[in-house]
């Protein structure tokens, strides 16, 4: 069996930018030092794509889901192909729901095979909100995909990168829905996972800012209705009696500013923008999403499926790269007793 951690790749909305990063990925040398690639997907639309895109034919090992699922272990680039869409038909660029099921049915497989242990965690390529919807599926991403098919008891998404990290209470929902959503537990967990994450990564004790809600984090209750007073000092305040260096709530305009962001290790934010916009816009092509709270490593590019360039050679494959650092990293560190759940 290889040293190196066997890790699982998805390959993502075929119609998007999902295939060729992946393609480059099977043979990119940085990935092939550190693990042991194993793609789900199709191999029709990896030809295809590699094809239209002016990549090198695929040349990596192929084998069937009933192969996969009979191997005892994978020491070569592997394409485990899921037969899910006929690639003849797919229109790069394009949202369907053929797409949206195969991008489902790609994670779904890589799931499987890491709770069976066979694949030391999943690194996802982007797939396409719309195109899930219309294929059936109710799960509007990444994040909620794992936490329901793991069966997690809580989770939250981080993004990671080396100026900035945040990780978010709330994500794929409409900003009314918000405040809602938030309470103490929420909020809490959501620091919890984070300064676990962040202690592992960091290897020492994180410093954690959490964001208020609303415009100068409330002035008192001048903005909002008092979430900032409901909600999030009572986390905080939780959180450091659990050992937890927390503070907060920080003013949203002024948190990720040079000055502010560098007294933290990570900022958990309220809702998806509110992180999101700042870590695009200081990391966007070598970030990584990650899971926390799953029974499995999960890490994943920053950015969506990009139908605009997609099928045309011209990708940054970097977050993918990245994403494929960190959970090797993640795996390395299971491996020795450190589990990010």
């Amino acid at each position: 069996m290889s040293a190196k951690p066997i890790l699982g790749l998805t390959m993502g909305d075929p119609a998007g930018i999902g295939p060729e990063i992946c393609l480059r990925a099977l043979r990119e040398p940085s990935v092939l030092a550190e693990c042991v690639p194993v793609l789900f997907g199709d191999a029709g639309v990896l030809k295809r794509a590699a094809q239209t895109a002016g990549n090198p034919a695929l040349d990596c090992r192929v084998i069937s889901l009933p192969e996969l699922a009979a191997a005892k272990t994978i020491e070569v680039p592997t394409l485990v192909d899921c037969a899910t869409v006929d690639a003849a038909s797919i229109e790069p660029g394009k949202v369907s729901a053929a797409c949206g099921r195969a991008g489902y049915l790609y994670i779904e497989h890589a799931i499987r095979t890491a709770l069976d242990g066979k694949i030391a965690g999943v690194v996802t390529a982007p797939i396409h909100k719309e195109a899930l919807r219309l294929s059936g599926v109710n799960h509007p991403g990444h994040t909620e995909i794992f936490t329901a098919l793991t069966g997690a008891k809580r989770s939250c998404m981080m993004l990671y990168s080396d100026v900035l990290t945040v990780s978010m209470a709330t994500t794929h929902i409409g900003y009314h829905e918000v405040p809602g959503k938030l309470s103490v537990e929420r909020i809490l967990n959501v620091i919890e996972l984070t300064a676990e994450a962040m202690t592992w990564l960091r290897r020492r004790a994180p410093r954690i800012g959490v964001c208020g809600l609303n415009p100068h984090a409330g002035e008192h209750g001048l903005f909002g209705h008092r979430e900032e007073e409901s909600f999030v000092e009572p986390a905080v305040a939780q959180a450091r009696s659990r050992g937890i260096d927390a503070q907060g709530p920080l003013v949203p305009d002024a948190a990720f500013t040079t000055a502010q962001r560098k007294k933290f290790d990570a900022i958990v934010t309220l809702y998806h923008d509110q992180g999101h916009i700042p870590f695009k816009m200081l990391a966007f092509d070598t970030g990584v999403n990650i899971s926390l709270g799953l029974p499995i490593i999960r890490t994943s590019v920053d950015h969506g499926t990009a139908f605009d360039i997609a099928w045309q050679g011209v990708a940054d494959p970097r977050s993918l790269y990245s994403a494929i650092h960190v959970a090797a990293e993640l795996a390395a560190g299971r491996n020795t007793g450190v589990a990010l759940v």
